[in-house]
């Protein structure tokens, strides 16, 4: 085993990432027929009916998947109403993160981020041996100055989480504007757009704007979320032509597969199914809330489909309580926040069980 002496720098240090349990682990567990799981922030309405019916009909397993996407890379260029020349697929949105990570970072790089920010961010800096940054929050988001700090002659990647998860802040256009025009052109600003959907705020950034003014920007969507699409894992970056093309150097052939990019253009298709996803999401953002503060119980404002919850005791035993009543949320220690829970809006009846349940391990009912 002496090869284990030889590992890059920064993988000593990394624990594995941790994902929400699963229900069939809990079940087993606790010996439970129900659960209610509001860990993922996986959208409790599912895919579109369009996209299971492409699913149940998919026969050509046996062939590859369009290695260049071109037919899924066509119907997001007519989407974002950018050329698709510009977009990179991925293996979920993680992986663009890891190939960004992966074509900009080294042991002589640093990296920019913000505490309380998605945790993928410091594991590829540490996996490719980069030093990093980690601002301190500002009311739980990006303190954008405290990140001006920061840049120095190594810097190569910066990476912004709007809305930000787990806390659920969100940057507006005009904070966006005034940073990036202070970032030196020769750092790259990662804008990770995985609950862009959710977003009510009417300040909200303008992707398009964006890109024509600022090259040195690449942005990154889901599936995962309000698309419903989670286990195909697909996602997407966009960005200037040049830098998708090196990127594209580095992906991994065949790196989103066939039903994933048949998905994908359904979803897409389907607008109104994803409205119908947004209009719920909002209304039960807006019911929890109220629900909460009928509670006298804290929580973070959030743009996503998420809550975090201040339960002003140890999330993590709040969150194992919970589990044993069949409701499973996601504890955040890993974000430094001992006391939150993150909680993913659910429908109607998932999000009055989880109160119920939230309310007898509050007052030990």
């Amino acid at each position: 085993m002496d090869y284990l002496n030889y590992i890059n720098p920064g993988i000593e240090s990394i624990n594995p990432y941790e994902p929400g349990k699963s229900i069939e682990e809990v079940m087993e567990k606790y010996n439970l027929k129900e659960i209610v799981k509001l860990a993922s922030n996986e959208n409790s309405l599912g895919p579109s009916p369009k996209v299971l019916k492409v699913i149940n009909n998919f026969k050509d397993i046996h062939l590859y998947p369009d290695g260049d996407g071109i037919r899924l890379k066509s119907k997001i260029s007519e989407i974002e109403s950018i050329n698709s020349d510009q977009i990179i697929l991925g293996n979920g949105s993680n992986e663009i993160l890891e190939i960004i990570s992966q074509t900009f970072l080294s042991p002589n790089t640093e990296s920019i981020f913000s505490k309380h920010a998605f945790v993928v961010y410091k594991l590829a800096s540490k996996v490719r041996g980069s030093k990093f940054h980690e601002v301190n929050a500002h009311q739980w988001g990006h303190d954008l100055n405290g990140f001006l700090e920061k840049i120095n002659d190594k810097t190569r990647l910066i990476f912004i989480a709007n809305p930000n998860n787990p806390t659920g802040t969100y940057l507006s256009h005009e904070n966006t504007l005034e940073f990036l025009n202070k970032v030196p052109k020769k750092v790259l600003v990662v804008i990770d757009l995985a609950y862009f959907e959710y977003v009510t705020a009417a300040d909200y950034i303008k992707t398009h704007e964006i890109l024509d003014k600022f090259p040195n920007v690449i942005f990154t969507k889901s599936f995962s979320k309000i698309h419903g699409l989670s286990a195909l894992r697909i996602g997407y970056g966009f960005g200037n032509e040049t830098l998708i093309e090196i990127m594209n150097r580095v992906r991994q052939p065949f790196n989103v597969n066939s039903v994933a990019q048949k998905a994908a253009i359904e979803s897409l298709s389907d607008q109104e199914y994803l409205k119908e996803s947004i209009n719920q999401n909002t209304k039960e953002r807006l019911y929890l809330y109220k629900s909460l503060e009928s509670m006298s119980v804290d929580y973070i404002p959030s743009q996503g489909n998420f809550i975090c919850i201040d339960t002003k005791s140890s999330g993590k035993e709040i969150f194992e309580s919970l589990m044993k009543k069949g409701v499973i949320v996601r504890p955040i220690d890993l974000y430094e926040m001992p006391t939150h829970i993150r909680v993913t809006i659910g429908n109607r009846t998932e999000n009055n069980i989880f109160l119920e349940k939230f309310n007898e391990v509050l007052y030990k009912g």
